[in-house]
């Protein structure tokens, strides 16, 4: 596929909604469709970082997640850890940069190993840099956000006058990062479910009429060219 080159996205988000629905068409368990929906992540990350993307944030448990059934939260978690723990065996080969995004504090010691192993090893990769949202939610984000800055201000480090847009950037998960150029969602649901809400004030949506099992790499082709149609006025007329 050829892409405009200059206007390539830099940085795209994905809601991949669809897995139980997609399952339930099979006449499936939702565990079988997370799975499958794992192996279809698996080769979006890899063709992302096949054409030069350089970040792809996806939305894979948030803080709402917990009012799941326990079968299906222990299910979801188990494969998210084994997912990791896969990703830190293949960091030399992969080039791919994970990072999580979320309060792991929440989490199992043994989901917390797995997911300092896996950054520490991938840590030092040049390829794309997939963070994965895990126990996310975009409003605890901005409120934890608030807090380190407070907690600063009370250490005479800050003063009020220097709270701006740059400095509450500089405190969530996503510091040093661009935001999302593009938010893609599947499963043909119109919202953002409490994700990366401030980062995506001035990022291009696309709502993808499917279940995230079938995407496909030719649909992130379709998304980047229909991204590259578009012009982004960031407010100006």
């Amino acid at each position: 596929m050829k892409f405009d080159e200059e206007n390539m996205p830099r940085h795209i988000a994905i809601i991949m909604d669809g897995n139980r629905r997609w399952a339930k068409k099979q006449g499936k368990s939702a565990s079988f469709g997370h799975k499958q929906g794992a192996k279809t992540l698996e080769k979006i990350v890899r063709y992302a970082n096949k054409i030069g993307l350089k970040y792809i944030t996806v939305y894979a448990f948030s803080t709402e997640n917990w009012k799941r059934t326990e079968e299906e939260v222990k299910a979801l978690m188990a494969l998210l850890q084994s997912y990791l723990d896969d990703y830190s065996k293949r960091a030399d080969s992969e080039n791919i940069k994970v990072k999580i995004l979320g309060d792991i504090t929440a989490l199992s010691q043994g989901m917390q190993k797995s997911i300092i192993n896996c950054m520490e090893r991938t840590k030092n990769n040049t390829g794309v840099t997939f963070n994965i949202a895990l126990n996310y939610g975009g409003r605890d984000e901005i409120v934890k956000s608030v807090q380190n800055i407070v907690k600063e201000m009370q250490n005479g480090n800050i003063k009020i006058d220097e709270i701006n847009e740059e400095l509450i950037s500089n405190n969530l998960y996503t510091k040093g990062q661009p935001d999302p150029d593009l938010l893609i969602r599947t499963s043909g649901e119109m919202r953002l479910s409490n994700f990366l809400p401030w980062q995506l004030v001035y990022s291009e949506f696309l709502f993808v009429d499917k279940n995230w099992p079938d995407f496909t790499e030719e649909d992130l082709d379709n998304a980047i060219l229909e991204y590259q149609k578009r012009t982004r006025k960031f407010g100006a007329n």
